[in-house]
């Protein structure tokens, strides 16, 4: 038995046709996506033009510098999920022992020894290699056309840059010079410009002009990015110190070394079946398998706790989700993890078991034989030394949703789906305006992932040399009878998979559209140490729409959640687009919130 939706009012109608369909968080990405597919490109064609146009759209969301993941299933073999692997490791400098020395307990949120060596760009041109059909020149096309010509800048992106404006000015120059040219944040669709970054997209494609065949001149691409240009500029910049968010300065520890010694690659999936249908995901060196142990929680309850729109519902989902995100904690990263055991049935139903009425402000990992769960620090607050004196530092972190519900940025996602039954999921980030100052030959600066790493010692994801932060960018793909069917995701940090976990059950459980799906009153927990600096956490805290209803809203705080009403709309951020593998029905939707992510299809 299904619930129903409360209403069938959506923002906007689900997308159907049987061509091509593209979601993502900017309409010109979305826009640049569906040009590709109308001109004869694939899926991936189109997922890497889109890529490179919200490098571009959404600098305060993502950028060159900075990281992501994919899942994908190819027409050949639509029932084999395969992972992106577009997340760079610490640079062999990044050692423990040499933030100490530097006088830090925490890994910075923003600055250069926040960063990870850069991986998405080449994890795009690999996916571009593999497995699509045009001309790198093609694809980099409206990217470059965007940064050359300029575009017109969001609200948001100026409202961002206006939060670090006095970092800029006063730490960052360069980055100043390249988003307030004139000396003030730019207005919403004032046109702006990047040639710097438009002058690397034309490197790349230079370096392989001369080479033989397709796959080689994108090879010759990602050699340029590895060893050229944006290696050495990037390498010489940051040795310089430079402001960081623990209020001190610092020089980076990127080398020529780590950047020439990355390449992405592929992963397995590790998937999960829940009601019929196959959710795939990362490996725990990311947050995607806490989805998957939140769902094999909840598998054991009936329909009524799975509607998120109920206080059951909703209250049932946030305590399964705290208990996921503990072992997230405990057990994940670029290690050994034991997923079998935490995705099996006896763990699962021993997690279930801790679930009762009331709502948890515990930190409650699971016991995993011959394992110790590390418990990090839990911080109600968190203030560096250096900024004791009550001096801010607006560059923290990510720009994900507050608590408050303000939106100050969320990443980036891209959904496509070709006629031909290719299809990609894939979340892009990091590498945001505000995550160390801008090279001021590239137009761009690097990332600040390694903030997900523990300066203590002996936890998985304790900060170590060549080994990848435990991201949060978590993609998803969904397949049923051995075929991709929905692809899925979200920006938001910490609350990707808790909005998506909401999309999966209203979709698979509750029959809902994409868009109702989508369109739906959102929720999420904060009782779980956050993953960006400053690192705290809220026990028993939920942050909820105030629609949900306000019977629904003071159930929850009776069972003893700490409730955040952020707004109407305000959370999650979702795009999906799917397919009917009998009659290739193709449909696209995507998030109202924000008047930003728009889908496209024919």
């Amino acid at each position: 038995m299904t619930y129903t939706p409360p209403a069938p009012f959506t923002t906007r109608p689900t997308l159907q046709g049987t061509f091509g369909m593209s979601a993502s968080t900017h309409w010109l990405a979305t826009a640049s996506a569906q040009a590709v597919l109308e001109r004869g490109g694939n899926a991936f064609d189109a997922a890497v033009a889109s890529a490179f146009v919200l490098h571009v759209v959404e600098p305060h969301l993502n950028g060159p510098g900075g990281d992501m993941t994919g899942v994908f299933a190819t027409a050949e073999n639509p029932g084999q999920p395969v992972v992106l692997m577009g997340q760079g490791p610490a640079p062999a400098g990044a050692t423990r022992e040499h933030y100490l020395a530097e006088g830090l307990e925490l890994v910075p949120g923003a600055g250069a020894l926040a960063a990870a060596v850069p991986a998405a760009v080449d994890a795009w041109l690999l996916l571009l290699r593999d497995h699509g059909t045009w001309e790198l020149d093609d694809v980099l096309a409206f990217a470059i056309g965007y940064a050359r010509e300029g575009h017109p800048v969001l609200a948001r992106v100026g409202a961002t840059i206006a939060t670090v404006a006095e970092l800029f000015t006063e730490h960052w120059p360069t980055s100043a010079a390249l988003w307030m040219p004139e000396g003030r944040p730019p207005r919403e669709n004032e046109l702006i410009r990047n040639e710097a970054y438009a002058g690397v997209l034309d490197s790349l494609v230079d370096a392989g002009k001369d080479a033989p065949t397709r796959e080689a001149r994108i090879d010759a691409a990602r050699l340029e990015w590895r060893t050229g240009r944006v290696a050495q500029a990037a390498v010489d910049f940051l040795q310089t110190p430079h402001r960081h968010s623990s209020g001190t300065d610092h020089a980076g520890v990127m080398s020529l070394e780590d950047f020439a010694g990355f390449e992405a690659g592929y992963d397995a999936a590790t998937t999960f079946e829940f009601r019929g249908y196959t959710i795939a995901k990362t490996g725990p060196w990311g947050q995607g398998p806490a989805l998957l142990q939140t769902l094999a929680i909840l598998d054991g309850f009936d329909d009524d706790h799975l509607d998120p729109s109920t206080a059951l519902g909703a209250h049932t989902i946030l305590e399964a989700q705290k208990l996921a995100i503990a072992d997230r904690e405990a057990y994940y990263g670029d290690a050994d993890v034991p997923m079998d055991y935490l995705l099996s049935p006896e763990y699962a139903a021993e997690r279930r078991a801790l679930i009762t009425d009331s709502a948890s402000t515990e930190f409650r990992p699971g016991t995993v034989p011959g394992r110790e769960p590390f418990v990090p620090p839990l911080r109600l607050e968190y203030t560096p030394p250096a900024l004791a004196g009550g001096a801010g530092f607006a560059g923290v972190g990510e720009p994900t949703v507050a608590k408050s519900g303000e939106t100050r940025g969320d990443t980036c996602h891209i959904d496509v789906v070709d006629r031909w039954g290719n299809m990609v999921s894939a979340t892009p980030s990091g590498g945001w305006l505000q995550s160390s100052p801008a090279i001021p030959e590239l137009g761009f600066c690097l990332g600040s992932r390694l903030q997900m790493t523990w300066l203590e010692d002996g936890a998985p994801s304790t900060l170590r040399p060549g080994k990848r932060p435990r991201t949060t960018l978590t993609p998803t793909l969904v397949l049923k009878d051995g075929q991709s069917v929905v692809a899925v995701g979200s920006p938001g940090g910490d609350q990707q998979d808790q909005w998506q976990l909401l999309y999966l059950l209203r979709t698979i459980v509750g029959g809902y559209t994409p868009q109702e799906a989508i369109d739906a009153p959102s929720l999420h927990t904060t009782s779980i140490p956050g993953s960006f600096f400053p690192r705290t956490w809220e026990p028993g805290g939920a942050v909820v729409e105030d629609r949900l209803g306000e019977d629904v809203i003071e159930e929850l705080v009776r069972r003893g959640h700490v409730v955040t009403r952020s707004g109407d709309w305000s959370l999650g951020r979702l795009s999906s687009v799917t397919r009917e593998p009998s009659s290739g029905l193709l449909t696209a939707a995507a998030n109202p919130r924000g008047a930003q992510g728009y889908a496209a299809g024919r």
